[in-house]
């Protein structure tokens, strides 16, 4: 069970990577907010790409947050406090130390880009550190399982407080805690985040994710691609008010939903074990670091090569993923980078 769990999660890591990747491909092609690069051509613009962004948003960094949450409870009991801090600080503040100092310089101001969430990461896992000091883990048998009903509940809760947070702090807005902590957060997702990390920790300790039955993983996945599908049908009218007004709810059942239901996808199909997908995984992480600037670099080079706005999106995507898997292979070559990366 254990070499199974590690390799469907590391193969749907590897699958997240690279729909960042693309999601970041995207931005400069469609209304992404704020970006480095802007063509020059204007006839290099998709305005249908919003959708893919929307869905994207809606789940993605989550995922990431709950697969996280799922392996720290282990790696702490292994290690202990002393140990899981130290390797913490080392695979994550290292890379957020030197590649948010490189965006900074390159900015021209405190600016970290993809690196808030290797920055709340870090975070999240220092806190945990710190609450298992007064609070022992729980070491019993426990009979609950993951039920529609239970992911119903979540998303709600979830839904719920993203719709109150979302009248103060609109989707796309970025703050700094009191105007003065340098951790970068959207307020408008950051619950889903913090909530995503728990409930990771939870699944590992109740072996929620093991114990998902078929029918439980088959009509969450269903669910989920329904409301994602719900989002690429807007397109005015009463629907789309409809969501705009509850958005913080729909976009909280979209991402429980999806989420759960690619988790139960990938244990029941994704179990691949070739070596490609060893060598991948082995490299999704320095992928998801190093991939911005070199995105940023290759859509500079190739800004007056017409490819059509869907053809240089896709060709980003595709050239920005391979780079940066094979960069990061070369980079943990060097001797102990691989503590790092």
């Amino acid at each position: 069970m254990n070499k199974k769990r590690l390799l469907y999660l590391d193969n749907l890591k590897v699958c997240l990577t690279v729909l960042v990747i693309f999601h970041h491909a995207g931005q400069a092609y469609g209304d992404g907010g704020d970006w480095a690069y802007h063509p020059s051509n204007p006839a290099e613009f998709m305005p249908w790409i919003w959708h893919f962004f929307s869905v994207n948003a809606a789940f993605f960094m989550g995922l990431f947050f709950l697969i996280s949450g799922y392996f720290v409870p282990t790696s702490f009991d292994k290690q202990g406090v002393k140990v899981f801090v130290q390797k913490k600080l080392i695979r994550l503040g290292i890379p957020l130390l030197l590649m948010g100092g490189l965006i900074s310089v390159l900015s021209g101001k405190p600016e970290i880009g993809h690196m808030w969430y290797i920055e709340s990461l870090l975070v999240f896992c220092l806190i945990y550190a710190l609450v298992r000091q007064f609070c022992k883990p729980f070491d019993g048998e426990c009979s609950s399982k993951t039920t529609i009903i239970s992911l119903l509940i979540f998303g709600g809760v979830m839904g719920i407080g993203s719709y109150f947070i979302r009248q103060v702090s609109p989707q796309d807005h970025w703050i700094w805690p009191f105007g003065i902590i340098p951790l970068p957060m959207e307020p408008a997702h950051y619950l889903q985040y913090v909530m995503m990390f728990v409930i990771g920790i939870l699944a590992r300790r109740f072996a929620w994710l093991e114990k998902m039955s078929n029918t439980t993983g088959a009509l969450s996945l269903a669910i989920g691609c329904a409301l994602a599908l719900g989002i690429y049908l807007r397109d005015g009218g009463a629907w789309n008010d409809f969501v705009t007004e509850w958005f913080g709810i729909y976009e909280s059942f979209l991402c429980v939903f999806i989420c759960y239901g690619l988790l139960w996808l990938f244990r029941e199909r994704g179990n691949w074990d070739s070596k490609f997908w060893q060598w991948c995984a082995a490299q999704s992480y320095g992928a998801y670091i190093f991939h911005l600037l070199l995105m940023i670099v290759l859509q500079y080079a190739t800004d007056g090569i017409w490819m059509g706005a869907f053809g240089k999106f896709m060709f980003i995507g595709i050239i920005t993923t391979i780079c940066s898997f094979v960069l990061t292979w070369l980079v943990r070559l060097i001797p102990k980078a691989k503590k790092v990366l």
